[in-house]
This record gives structure tokens, sequence and C-alpha cells, in this order.
């Protein structure tokens, strides 16, 4: 299926206060500004690995969990899906069971690699672009999605505007998030599997390091992610009402939240 890109329709607004989902990770970027080139890059490379080793690593993400999810978010059948950071497409996948028909949900990712990858398993609609400049008219969607990629935008607040705008009024967020356990010994055990045994699984089945850089910093971008709290009051700050995390054994957080029917914040 071609990547397609999608006539913009946006207003300009004076640039709000950055928020990082994270401290820089000089380890890998170097600087701040780098940062998106290394992603790009990452995801490019690891592409045709990734539903290999995420499925290997068997974390709880699997299909049946995001359809779970989506459903708890109020996904129903008929809805037109934006889904952010569609990599190779395993939420898309899910979203496009439940409304029923594939040309009901577009996809959106930076990673050409990863769009590659998503076109052998989903017929949804694939563009290119970032979340934190989307490529869609507003108001155009009624439930938007983002999986497991909240920690690799560049502006929390740039990008949550963003999915604002995308959503038609009274239409609905739903973020999926890995965060960190509270505990000590639970947060240990998961940076050993995820920095540890993951890479070293990764190792044995592939010829390139790649994947093992992609899970070790998957894990550092979890461990130095803001607050769930922090999350929740950047999406009601960008306008969102009735915004909640749910949460799936500790660790797996679902953010949800409502674009009022009306203008402005009122609902």
């Amino acid at each position: 299926m071609p990547l397609n890109r999608i006539e913009m329709d946006r207003p300009h607004h004076p640039a709000p206060d950055v928020v990082l989902p994270h401290a820089p990770l000089a380890r890998y970027y170097g600087q701040e500004q780098h940062r998106r080139r290394f992603l790009r890059r990452l995801f490019d490379d690891t592409a045709a690995e990734y539903d290999r080793v995420e499925c290997m690593m068997a974390f709880g993400t699997g299909s049946w969990y995001r359809r779970q999810a989506l459903k708890r978010a109020g996904l129903l059948r008929g809805m037109k899906v934006l889904d952010v950071a569609v990599g190779t497409g395993l939420v898309a996948r899910e979203a496009a069971l439940i409304v029923g028909d594939p040309r009901q949900v577009i996809g959106i990712d930076p990673s050409p690699g990863m769009l590659v990858e998503a076109t052998r398993s989903v017929a949804v609609r694939l563009v290119i672009g970032r979340a934190e400049e989307l490529p869609v008219k507003p108001a155009a969607f009624d439930f938007l999605s983002m999986g497991y990629a909240l920690r690799h935008v560049s502006d929390l607040t740039l990008a949550l505007g963003e999915f604002f705008r995308a959503l038609r009024p009274g239409g609905t967020v739903c973020l999926l998030e890995i965060t960190r356990p509270r505990g000590f010994l639970t947060r240990a055990l998961m940076r050993c599997y995820m920095k540890g045994v993951v890479p070293c699984l990764s190792r044995l089945t592939s010829r390139r390091a790649d994947p093992q850089l992609l899970w070790e910093y998957y894990w550092d971008t979890i461990d130095k992610c803001v607050e769930p709290e922090e999350v929740l009051n950047a999406m009601s700050e960008a306008g969102f009402h009735d915004c909640r995390r749910h949460v799936e054994i500790g660790i797996f957080s679902e953010y949800t939240g409502r674009r009022p029917l009306r203008n402005g914040r009122d609902s």
C-alpha cells in the first residue's frame, strides 16, 4: 500500500512552553535537538525485527490486551480512527477489527521503515507524519490512539494540542504507555528484563545489534518519563475533559480524555 500525505489545515498560534516527556538522554543522541534524527534511524533500522522482538518480549502487550484497551476507551464500530505513531500497525490492526472497516483507520508515523513493515500486515491508510505536526484536517476523527510512543515525542504540550485539534467535538483520545513501577523490587526486575533479558534474546535470534539498542532505549525512556499525574495534567491543559488513567498489573497505563462537545473547555 503506498504511503500518503494528507492536506493540512492548521491555525497558527504562539508556541507554548516545551514540556519534554523525559529529560534528554545524552547516551543516545547527545543533545535534545538530535533526538528526532536518532529516533528515525533507530526505528527505520529495527523495523524488520520489531514485531518479532515485541512478541518475544510478551510483556502483556499482545493483540488481546491492545484490543481490550481500545474497547475500554470507548472505541466502537463505525468510528473514524487516527492511530499516531502507528509503527508496524500493532494498535491499528486491532482498531480496524473493532470499527469493522480498515478504511476507517489512518496510521501516521515518522519512520518510513516502520510504515513499510505495516503495509505487510494492515490494510489501513498509512501516512508519513509526526505527532507534533499531524498532517490531518481539524476535527476529522472520532477516536485517536497512540501505542507506547508518548515517551518519544519532542513536546507533550505540542503533541496533545495536535491530538485535540484532530478530534471532533466529543471525540476520544487513548494513549497506551508503559509506566515505571513504583516499587523498588518490581522496578529492578523490569529493568533487568528489558535491558538484560530481552536484548540478550534479540542477539541470539538476530544478526543485528540494533534491537538491543532499541529495548535498552525503551527502558531508559520508561525510567525517566514524567509521572502519570503530569501526563494527565498536560492532557487537561490541552483542553481534554474527563482525563483518566486506567492501570493494568501496575505498569500498563491507559490515558483517556474527551474533547468537549462545545468549543473551548466547557463540556
